[in-house]
C-alpha cells in the first residue's frame, strides 16, 4: 500500500512559494508506517487536476492534498474533486456559520466569495478548520481515501494531525516503522560513515536529511517485527555516533530538548549575543515553555553595550579585542550576573561577509559558558555565508550548553 502527496498550487509551480507541505506531510506518512510512492505539485489548472485525482486515485490508496479551497477564483480544488468524482457541489450549511463566526470574531464581515469555502462534493465528510476560514474534506475516489486540506501550513498541520491522521489507521498494516534521530556536531558524511555495518547488521534502511545544520538519520524497518528492529537499530546508532551528537527523536528541536535538560535540572539560562544577533534567543523561544528556562538576553554589539550593561572591563577590551576568548568568558560572566540566571552562555565573532583579519578571520566566533561552578569556553572557525555562520554559531554555543549540563566544565 502506498500514499500520494497532492499539492495545488500555481504560486508553488512558479516558485512564488517554497513547498514545505510536501515534505511535511511526506514524513508524517511515513512516521505513521504509510508508504509515500510519489509526490506531485501542480497548477491551478481544472484539466490537470482532474487527470492528476483519477491517475494517483488508480495506483494509490491513500491521498493528501493541499492547495486551492480559498475564496478566489482560482480556488477551484472542490470544484475539481466534484468534477472527478461525478457528482455536484452542495453547501454546507454548518461550515458556513463557522466561517462567519470566525470572520467576525476578529472584526471582518464575510464576503461572498466566503461561501464557496462551504461547498463540498456530494457526500464528502467535512474535515473542521480550526486555524482558519477554509474547511477540507475528505472522500473516497477510486480506490483511495482522499483528503483535502488548506495550503497554509499552520492550518494544513492541524487538521492532518487532528482529523486526517486519525482516518489513516486502518491504512497502517504495521509493515513498516521509522524512528528518526536528531543530530548536531558531526558532518553528513561523517555520520554515515560511522553508522557503516547497522544497515546490515539489523535489516533495515538507513537515510539522511541534511537541515542546516543539523543532521537527521532516519531508520526505517519492514517487516511483521519492523517495530523492534527499528528501535534496536536506532539505539545501535545511539551508541555509535554519543548523546553529545543525537540530542533527541522525532519533531523535537535542539533548543527544545536543551530546555527540557535545563528544566530537568531546575536551571535556567541567561545569553549574551554579539556577532549572532539574537539567533540564540529566536531558537529559544521558538516553541512555547521557554520562560520555564530561558529569562532574557542581550544583544551588545557596541562595546559600549558590553562594558555599560554586561560589565566587561574596558581595558579587557582594549587589550583583546570584542572578538576574543577573554572578551567571551566575561560576556558570559556578565550574563550571569546581571540576568540572575543559573548559567550564561555569550558569543562574539566576526560573523562577515567583511571585518575579518589574519588573526581574526570571518567566520571566527568565540562562545563560553558559565555558571557557578565555573566556566567553559571555546573557539570556532565556521565556514558559509553570514547567516550560515550565526545559524552555526548559535548551535555551536547551545551544544557547549548542554556539554557543560551533562559533563561539567571543560569535560
Amino acid at each position: 500500500m502506498s500514499a500520494a502527496v497532492l499539492c495545488i498550487g500555481t504560486e508553488l509551480t512558479r516558485g512564488e512559494i517554497v513547498n514545505t507541505n510536501a515534505s511535511w506531510l511526506a514524513e508524517e506518512l511515513t512516521d505513521r508506517g504509510i508508504e509515500v510512492g510519489a509526490i506531485e505539485t501542480i497548477a491551478d489548472d481544472r484539466p490537470l487536476i482532474v487527470e492528476t485525482l483519477h491517475r494517483l486515485s488508480a495506483k494509490h490508496l491513500v491521498i493528501v492534498c493541499t492547495g486551492g479551497l480559498g475564496p478566489t477564483t482560482d480556488d477551484i480544488t472542490s470544484e475539481c474533486v466534484a468534477e472527478a468524482l461525478g457528482v455536484p457541489l452542495v453547501r454546507d450549511e454548518a461550515s458556513l456559520a463557522a466561517i462567519r463566526t470566525r470572520m467576525e470574531k476578529f472584526g471582518r464581515v464575510m464576503a461572498e466569495s466566503n461561501k464557496k469555502q462551504a461547498d463540498f462534493p456530494t457526500g464528502a465528510r467535512v474535515l473542521e478548520n480550526r486555524k482558519g476560514t477554509a474547511p477540507g474534506f475528505q472522500v473516497a475516489l477510486g480506490h483511495a481515501q482522499a483528503s483535502f486540506m488548506p495550503g497554509v501550513p499552520r492550518e494544513m498541520k492541524s487538521m492532518f494531525g487532528e482529523q486526517v491522521a486519525p482516518a489513516l489507521e486502518p491504512f497502517v498494516k504495521g509493515q513498516m516503522f521509522q524512528v528518526r534521530l536528531k543530530t548536531f556536531g558531526m558532518t553528513e558524511s561523517a555520520v554515515n560513515d560511522r553508522l557503516a555495518g547497522i544497515e546490515a547488521e539489523h535489516a533495515v534502511t538507513l537515510a539522511y536529511r541534511a537541515h542546516f545544520p543539523e543532521i537527521e538519520v532516519k531508520v526505517l524497518a519492514r517487516g511483521s517485527d519492523c517495530p523492534a528492529r527499528a528501535r534496536a537499530a536506532a539505539d545501535a546508532v545511539i551508541a555509535r555516533l554519543g548523546l553529545d551528537v543525537v540530542y533527541g527523536e522525532g519533531d523535537v528541536t535542539f533548543a527544545q530538548q536543551l530546555g527540557k535538560l535545563l528544566v530537568e535540572r531546575k536551571l535556567t539560562l541567561g545569553v549574551a549575543e554579539s556577532c549572532t544577533g539574537g539567533t540564540v534567543g529566536r531558537l529559544l523561544t521558538e516553541r512555547g515553555g521557554a520562560s520555564d528556562f530561558f529569562v532574557g538576553g542581550v544583544i551588545c554589539y557596541a562595546n559600549r553595550v558590553k562594558e555599560g550593561l554586561l560589565g566587561v572591563p574596558a581595558p579587557l577590551l582594549a587589550k583583546h579585542g570584542a572578538v576574543s576568548a577573554p572578551v567571551a568568558r566575561s560576556l558570559a560572566q556578565g550574563a550571569l550576573a546581571e540576568l540572575g540566571s543559573d548559567l550564561g552562555l555569550a558569543l562574539t565573532g566576526v560573523a562577515g561577509p567583511s571585518g575579518g583579519t589574519a588573526d581574526k578571520p570571518v567566520g571566527l566566533v568565540h562562545f563560553a559558558v558559565a555558571s557557578l561552578a565555573g566556566i567553559s569556553d571555546r573557539q570556532m572557525v565556521f565556514p558559509g555565508s553570514r547567516t550560515q555562520v550565526r545559524d552555526l554559531a548559535a548551535f555551536a554555543g547551545l551544544s557547549l550548553v548542554r556539554k557543560v549540563l551533562l559533563h561539567g566544565h571543560d569535560a
